[in-house]
C-alpha cells in the first residue's frame, strides 16, 4: 500500500460527477490534483475550491492531449479518466455519425490516453478507467452503451499487460446519482431515486463520493492492475 500524500493526481473530465469527486478526496487525501474540463466556468470553481490546477481540454483532441501530457510536472504518479456517459440508441434509429463519435471517445480515446500515460507516468503508478454495468444484460438501445463496456474491459486487460509497470485498471459504475443522470433522465430523476432505494441491497442510491472511494483505493493499492471493478449497490443482483 502506498500514499496519495505528495503525490500529483491527474483527472481528465474532472470538473463535475465521478470525476469531481475523485479530484475532491485526492486532494483531501494530500495530493496535488489537476483536473481538465470543457467549461471554463466549472473548472474555475475546481480551482476556487481545491486550488487545483485546471487545463480546458477537449479529449477527442489528439494533439491538444498530447501537448497536455507534455506539459505536465514530472512525475505524475495517477491518472483518471472521466467519462461523458453512454449513448443508448436501437439499431434501427441509430445515427451512425453519433455512434462513431461514442465508440471513438470511448475506446480509442482510452487508448490515446493510455499510451501518454506509458511515457509520462510514473514507474507502479496507475491510470483508471471509468466504464458501466448497465449494458451487461441485453435490451433495446444498449447496444452501443455494451460495446463501450466490453471493449474498455479489454483494452483494461491487454493494456495492463502490454503497458506495465504502469498499472491500468476500470471501475464499473452503476446507476450513479450525478448531473449526468439527471440531464439523461429530466423529471424522471426522483423516481428513479426512489426506486432504487427501495430495491437495492444497500438501500441507498450510489453516489460520487462512492465511486470516488473506490477510485483512490486503486491508486494507492499497487497490488491491483488488469481488473474491472464493480460499484454499484448491488444493482445487478436485482
Amino acid at each position: 500500500m502506498t500514499t496519495l500524500s505528495g503525490s500529483t493526481v491527474v483527472v481528465l473530465g474532472g470538473s463535475s460527477g465521478i470525476g469531481l469527486a475523485t479530484a475532491r478526496q485526492a486532494r483531501a487525501a494530500g495530493a496535488k490534483v489537476v483536473v481538465t474540463g470543457r467549461d471554463e466556468g466549472r473548472l474555475k470553481a475546481v480551482r476556487d475550491e481545491l486550488g487545483a490546477a485546471t487545463a480546458a481540454l477537449d479529449l477527442a483532441d489528439t494533439g491538444g492531449l498530447s501537448r497536455f501530457f507534455a506539459g505536465l510536472p514530472a512525475p505524475v504518479d495517477h491518472v483518471l479518466l472521466s467519462g461523458s456517459g453512454p449513448v443508448y440508441a436501437p439499431i434501427l434509429e441509430m445515427d451512425f455519425e453519433v455512434a462513431r463519435g461514442s465508440l471513438d471517445a470511448h475506446l480509442l480515446g482510452a487508448l490515446r490516453v493510455a499510451r501518454e500515460c506509458a511515457g509520462r507516468v510514473r514507474p507502479g503508478g496507475s491510470l483508471t478507467l471509468i466504464s458501466g454495468t448497465g449494458a451487461r444484460r441485453p435490451g433495446r438501445g444498449y447496444i452501443l452503451a455494451a460495446i463501450g463496456t466490453a471493449g474498455l474491459a479489454a483494452i483494461t486487460t491487454n493494456a495492463a499487460l502490454e503497458l506495465a509497470p504502469l498499472r491500468i485498471n476500470s471501475v464499473a459504475a452503476g446507476f450513479v446519482d450525478t448531473p449526468l443522470s439527471a440531464r439523461l433522465l429530466g423529471d424522471q430523476i426522483e423516481q428513479r431515486r426512489e426506486q432504487l432505494r427501495t430495491t437495492l441491497p444497500i438501500g441507498r442510491v450510489v453516489g460520487p463520493a462512492d465511486v470516488a472511494a473506490l477510485i483512490l483505493h486503486l491508486m494507492v493499492n499497487d497490488a491491483l492492475t488488469g481488473a474491472t471493478y464493480d460499484v454499484d449497490g448491488g444493482q445487478q443482483l436485482t
